[in-house]
């Protein structure tokens, strides 16, 4: 994640968990059929989320990939040349592949370029926003995929293909320039960046998660195993199938 200097105190994400009633048990005992979820247990998975303070609510402005109104929802804040937010930006369409089509999640991507470290990022947030205004939703999430894709991890990308990605995935060429120059989305990214400073991001990637009016934080580029975790758990709640009384036995293992 970059760059922050938040702490995390394993005993408060526990108590946020528990009252928020996901995942607060080792997930080797609530996933035991699932052998690339089992050696998740519930205090790495509670070390990576934090209490959310709030972001503003998701409207027909957001760019969201799955179904606008799933139940559970994650709000990533994130940096096109963060080498982090590559990474989880391929675990997140992982995570979406396997539960985008239930209808059950949707994922909405927010600007937070750190110029400070990626000089290049507010443009190619406001070249992303000139995308989706010019060709839509799909389009943006399309260009967002190209713009990861098309570099290293550990390179920045090349703005000069910036145009190049925007007109494999639709958008009109001229639309897209006049977008641009006229400056409106560079509005867009700093009010994308306010509103996430106010929700307390400091560094990338930063995810909200929510779930009806109950929000957590998830910190940083989590693996697939541990996002996994959190969703599967989610959905037992939201189906009735957890178990509550595994919390205490998976607490009381973990300090044995």
């Amino acid at each position: 994640m970059e760059p922050s200097t938040q702490q995390t105190s394993p005993a408060i994400p526990i108590a946020i968990v528990v009252g928020f009633a996901l995942i607060a048990v080792a997930i080797f005992i609530t996933n035991q059929g699932s052998a690339d979820v089992a050696e998740v247990t519930a205090t790495q998975i509670a070390e990576s989320i934090e209490q959310a303070d709030g972001p503003r609510a998701v409207s027909s402005s957001d760019y969201i990939r799955g179904n606008p109104n799933a139940p559970i929802v994650m709000i990533e804040y994130s940096d096109y040349d963060c080498p982090f937010c590559k990474q989880y930006h391929n675990t997140m369409n992982q995570v979406m592949d396997d539960y985008g089509v239930t209808g059950r999640l949707a994922w909405v991507y927010r600007q937070f370029p750190i110029s400070e470290l990626h000089p290049n990022s507010p443009n190619i947030s406001a070249a992303a926003l000139c995308v989706g205004q010019v060709a839509g939703n799909k389009a943006f999430w399309d260009f967002s995929d190209l713009v990861f894709e098309k570099r290293d991890l550990d390179e920045q990308t090349n703005v000069l293909r910036l145009p190049e990605y925007a007109e494999a995935v639709g958008a009109d060429p001229a639309a897209y320039a006049a977008c641009l120059k006229n400056g409106d989305t560079e509005a867009a990214v700093l009010a994308d960046m306010a509103d996430g400073a106010a929700a307390g991001v400091s560094g990338t990637p930063y995810t909200i998660l929510k779930v009806g009016d109950q929000e957590a934080v998830i910190n940083g580029a989590q693996s697939y195993k541990v996002i996994r975790g959190i969703i599967e758990n989610l959905l037992s709640q939201l189906d009735g199938t957890f178990d509550a009384g595994l919390v205490d036995e998976a607490e009381a293992a973990e300090i044995e």
